[in-house]
């Protein structure tokens, strides 16, 4: 464990898991804190940033960093915030950092948020985003849907709903952190629960019902964990052992491999959640990138290669 992980396990014990001890929420509030400690860094130099935030822009509503030169992978990339607030905008240090490793075009999508907006409003919006890159000619074997928290179990989810409408399914999925039980039915809820720099575990339980509405909260849709993993692309999925949402990320991977899909797993020694987001000052941080990078150029290597003997 470095020392620049151990700091920001330290800030978040301090700073923001308190926050979570009460079990309320405060959607305004957490917007607002957001939006005020949003870190925008520079556009990498090379690229190119271009926001697309009008009511016209859906449903590709967000924001496109494109390399200089044509890059044959497209990143569809889901923001975490559990479904009810940051943005593309919060997320910017992660997602420049992962494009520019891939090197690979990133769209990073402005999906709609609870409560305003309950299930199925940001599943929809990542399909239809989904479907908008294909329709306008991106090969779906050069697309990975990626995000964290949050937006790790909707990449999964829209994994899910992909496959089973019969679309064409993109080469591979990558989730960082990803929340992928609404039901809070993992074990580590209760057993890294005071282990976990950022989170009280039964917080979870509002922040879900914000998203479900009147959902059962064991809908595959909502809580992927629940689905079935068969005929999915490569999915990579990285956490940190003393997350309260370490088992949403490790029985997604098991039922994925008994379900026969390849999948990379990685669980880092006290990380905290979405550690991904602190590069390029956490060294772990920035090495969870390289290889969540490197997952990204193979699936899309692997599925143009095997176009090309089709």
């Amino acid at each position: 464990m470095s020392w620049q992980s151990a700091f920001a396990c330290w800030y978040l014990q301090r700073r923001i898991r308190p926050e979570t001890a009460t079990g309320s929420i405060d959607v305004a509030r957490a917007r607002a804190f957001t939006s005020k400690r949003v870190w925008s860094p520079k556009v990498p130099r090379g690229w190119q940033l271009e926001e697309r935030y009008g009511v016209d822009d859906a449903p590709l509503r967000g924001e496109w960093l494109s390399p200089d030169t044509l890059s044959e992978m497209t990143i569809l990339y889901l923001h975490g915030g559990g479904y009810y607030f940051c943005s593309s905008r919060s997320h910017r240090g992660l997602v420049f950092a992962f494009a520019q490793r891939a090197g690979a075009r990133v769209f990073s999508l402005e999906y709609r948020l609870a409560p305003e907006h309950p299930f199925p409003a940001a599943l929809d919006d990542a399909l239809a985003a989904y479907r908008k890159l294909v329709t306008d000619g991106v090969s779906p074997q050069s697309i990975v849907i990626a995000g964290d928290s949050a937006g790790g179990g909707l990449a999964l989810a829209t994994l899910l709903a992909l496959r089973d409408a019969g679309d064409p399914l993109p080469a591979g999925g990558v989730m960082f952190s990803p929340w992928t039980d609404l039901a809070s039915t993992g074990a580590s809820m209760v057993t890294n629960n005071g282990r976990d720099p950022m989170f009280f575990g039964p917080v979870f339980i509002p922040v879900a019902k914000l998203y479900l509405g009147t959902t059962d909260a064991r809908n595959p849709l909502v809580s992927p964990v629940f689905g079935q993993f068969h005929d999915l692309p490569p999915l990579f999925i990285q956490a940190g052992d003393t997350e309260v949402l370490l088992d949403d990320a490790t029985r997604v991977a098991e039922k994925a491999r008994l379900a026969g899909v390849s999948v990379e797993c990685k669980i880092w020694p006290a990380m905290p959640h979405v550690f991904q987001m602190y590069a390029p000052f956490v060294p772990e941080a920035n090495r969870s990138l390289d290889e969540a990078a490197a997952f990204v150029r193979k699936v899309t290597a692997l599925k143009r290669t095997e176009v090309s003997l089709a």
